[in-house]
Order: C-alpha cells, then sequence, then structure tokens
C-alpha cells in the first residue's frame, strides 16, 4: 500500500467516471473494504453488506439494471431499432467497468435507528472512497431510481421489505483523473454560536 496523508486523500480524492480496463486485485478490494470498515457504527452493528459484482458476475447484474429502467418507464420495451441500440450502449458501458459494489443494510423499524444505520453505512463508503484512492483506485458513488425497485432488489436476490440498498460504487483503475472543482468556503457555510 503506498503511504498517503489523510488530509490529501480527503481533499486530493475525486468521483472517476472513466476507468481502465485492468480489475483491481482481489487483495486489495479485500483491504479496501477492511479499512472501510473502521467507519463509526452505532452499538458495533457493522450494518454494511456488499454484494461485488465483477468479471462473469456483472451480466446478471447489468440484466437487472436494464429491467428495471424499463420496469420504470425509464427505457422503452418494445423491440425496435433505436431502442436495442440504447440497451447495447447501457450494457457495453456498464460492462467496461471493472467492479460494481452495491452496499447495503438491514432496515430498522425505529426511524432513529434507521438513520444511525444508513449513516453509518455512508461513513463506510467515504471511508472505502479514501482507502480505494490511496492504492490508486477510482470509485463513483452512484444513487441511482433502480435502487429504489422493489424488482430490481427481489432480482439480485435481496428482500425488500428487509434490505435497503445505500449505494451501488463503481470502481476501477482511473482512465483520467477530474480537475478540481473547488469547494465553497467553509465560511459561507459555518456559524459559531458562542452565547
Amino acid at each position: 500500500m503506498i503511504s498517503i496523508d489523510i488530509l490529501s486523500a480527503i481533499k486530493d480524492r475525486r468521483s472517476i467516471h472513466n476507468f481502465k480496463n485492468d480489475e483491481v486485485e482481489r487483495v486489495i478490494i479485500q483491504e479496501i473494504f477492511t479499512y472501510a470498515s473502521y467507519a463509526p457504527t452505532h452499538y458495533m452493528k457493522e450494518s454494511w453488506q456488499i454484494k461485488l459484482y465483477e468479471k462473469n458476475g456483472k451480466k446478471h447484474f447489468i440484466d437487472a439494471i436494464i429491467e428495471s429502467y424499463q420496469r420504470l418507464g425509464m427505457l422503452k420495451t418494445r423491440d425496435d431499432d433505436k431502442t436495442e441500440k440504447m440497451i447495447h450502449s447501457m450494457k457495453q458501458f456498464l460492462l467496461r467497468i471493472p467492479h460494481h459494489a452495491l452496499i447495503y443494510f438491514k432496515k430498522e423499524d425505529d426511524p432513529v435507528r434507521y438513520e444511525e444505520e444508513y449513516a453509518s453505512v455512508c461513513a463506510f463508503i467515504q471511508n472505502a472512497q479514501l482507502t480505494a484512492w490511496s492504492y490508486g483506485v477510482g470509485m463513483l458513488w452512484t444513487i441511482t431510481p433502480y435502487m429504489h425497485d422493489e424488482g430490481f432488489t427481489r432480482a439480485i436476490g435481496l428482500d425488500p421489505s428487509i434490505d435497503k440498498i445505500a449505494a451501488v460504487l463503481q470502481i476501477g483503475y482511473p482512465e483520467k483523473i477530474p480537475h478540481d472543482k473547488g469547494r465553497t468556503p467553509i465560511g459561507e457555510k459555518l456559524e459559531f454560536l458562542s452565547e
């Protein structure tokens, strides 16, 4: 592992949209998610679960995405050339991404506990992104409509009544690293209340 200053990682990390074809070694993926698991977790529940789609395993995942988009009305279902080309293009784009990590957790009935678990899983995801960056691995944290489609959830073997999909991380070595877009000065968002 290349040593990298945590403050540099926080500031320099970028969301990656274009990946090289090379797969990330499994030992590195395991290291990334091992470090991610040191996220704060209420009552040490470590609620995060990961389904990692790679190699031929991506096909079923991507088919489930396409079917979901059709169910949601985002893609047409009829067999015409334009629709077929669009579906083919989407599949090829998603297949080129080396790894898709679907992050999910068990739902809590209590709304406060639910928010605690979701917050913890989000901290896990950010830790994963920062760790990945230190290995030269890029990620894109996605939240997409199919994550809220119960048919999709069932298609990948989860139960929508008890499982909540938090995100899908697209993972691979960056083809291109976006430039720094900067951030709003924190003074515009920070309010000190001393009295």
